[in-house]
């Protein structure tokens, strides 16, 4: 599938999906823990359903309708099922059950996924899960999926580089049941944000630990997870498209039902937008955003990757110079995302450059171009928004992306005025 996008004046209020981030955690924590557990409200997605696969495949029962996701857990009894878990394209799947997994007592279980999350390293994590006694071995390509895992944790010392933040969250949530206590040395975190949500997580249910800032942890053994329940906070990073919006042309949006208490560190984004001019007004109904003069400035991304491919995109109508910096991460998301926007921008006729870490941008005339998303949701809807702000003609591939995390994208669009239109490919 692709889009087509045509010249668009947006307007009006959006409501934002469920986060990806926590709702994925409520389905690990809720299969690990004993007893029953409610999760409100969840983002349904390809992204999310394939945890719900996952952790069903490891022994939770887990019944899925619209807007309630009931689980009952294993009690941390992982079972290894007969096949080969699929993840499909979700590496923060791939990552937290990867953890849960060196909980078996006895057996093994292979998880893999599609070509995407097969060329995400897992190195760092499958050395710390080896440290901490699992027996862990990557099938094909060393540190890279499919890994086959087996029993099991024993606790111990482990120092572990997480150059995803997923590294340290699936050992964090993992470790509590293990046979003895956890220490964790951290000497390199990126995306600290994501580790404050597996805390707040934590912190929720019980779960004892100790730490030295987010450079050491200690986790004493044997605890358990409690049945929940909880209404799934909205996702910041899906709203971010719409925050970039409200700020180019003439639109004016309102994002409804954000949670500026909620440890998601996207919410930076508005701070972001604001220090590129945009006017963005926190209110009562909701986050409204309507352009400014927006100007270029340096933007340091560490705790934010997923935002890069829209403030990427949003860089080209600022005027001046954009550097956005500090996120050698983006290049091990779905795609290499500092090498994919800079590609498909330029394509548009951006001005742009790579970093090792980042991009630099020009403000750029931006025109209609036949452009690919590479499978990559984020830099689909990036570019859907850009595409909508420039002479009608823009064609994004792989669209079908976005059904990742954000199914309802086309339709929020619309519902603004976006004349985005789905072809098939």
């Amino acid at each position: 599938m692709r889009y087509l996008c045509e010249k668009s004046r947006l307007t009006g209020a959006v409501d934002v999906p469920g986060s990806k981030s926590h709702t994925i955690r409520a389905v690990v924590i809720a299969s690990l823990a004993a007893g029953d557990s409610r999760i409100i409200a969840p983002l349904e997605s390809a992204d999310t359903l394939a945890a719900v696969h996952a952790y069903r495949a490891l022994g939770a029962q887990i019944d899925v309708q619209p807007g309630l996701w009931q689980v009952r857990g294993t009690a941390g009894r992982i079972t290894a099922p007969d096949a080969p878990i699929d993840v499909a394209n979700s590496g923060t799947t791939m990552n937290m059950a990867l953890g849960s997994a060196a909980l078996l007592r006895e057996g093994a279980v292979t998880l893999t996924g599609d070509e995407q999350v097969q060329r995400r390293p897992v190195g760092a994590l499958v050395a710390s899960l080896v440290d901490l006694g699992a027996t862990v071995t990557c099938v094909r390509v060393s540190g890279r999926p499919p890994v086959l895992v087996g029993p099991r944790l024993r606790g111990g010392r482990t120092s572990i580089e997480a150059v995803s933040s997923q590294f340290l969250s699936s050992l964090l949530i993992n470790c509590p049941l293990a046979d003895g206590d956890t220490d964790i040395d951290v000497p390199l975190l990126n995306e600290a944000p994501y580790v404050h949500i597996t805390l707040s997580w934590l912190d929720r249910c019980g779960i004892k630990y100790q730490r030295e800032q987010l450079r050491h942890f200690h986790i004493p053994s044997r605890q358990s997870y409690r049945g929940f329940d909880i209404r799934v906070p909205a996702d910041f990073s899906s709203a971010t498209f719409f925050l970039a919006a409200g700020a180019l042309g003439d639109n004016e949006i309102l994002v409804r039902g954000l949670d500026m208490t909620d440890p998601q560190g996207d919410k930076q984004v508005i701070d972001y937008l604001q220090r590129m001019g945009a006017n963005v007004q926190i209110t009562d109904e909701g986050v409204r955003v309507l352009p400014g003069a927006l100007r270029g400035c340096e933007l340091d991304l560490n705790a934010t990757p997923d935002a890069l491919p829209m403030l990427a995109a949003l860089a080209c109508f600022a005027e001046g110079t954009t550097r956005l910096v500090n996120v050698p991460q983006a290049r091990i998301k779905e795609t290499d995302r500092i090498a994919v926007m800079a590609s498909e921008l330029a394509k548009m006729g951006a001005k742009i450059t790579e970093l090792k870490d980042g991009l630099v941008i020009q403000h750029s005339e931006l025109k209609p171009a036949h452009v690919s998303g590479h499978g990559d949701h984020r830099v689909v809807m990036a570019i859907a928004v850009a595409g909508c702000m420039i002479e009608s003609g823009t064609r994004i591939d792989t669209a079908e992306a976005v059904a990742v995390t954000f199914p309802t994208f086309a339709a929020c669009m619309h519902a603004l005025g976006a004349g985005l239109t789905a072809e098939d490919s």
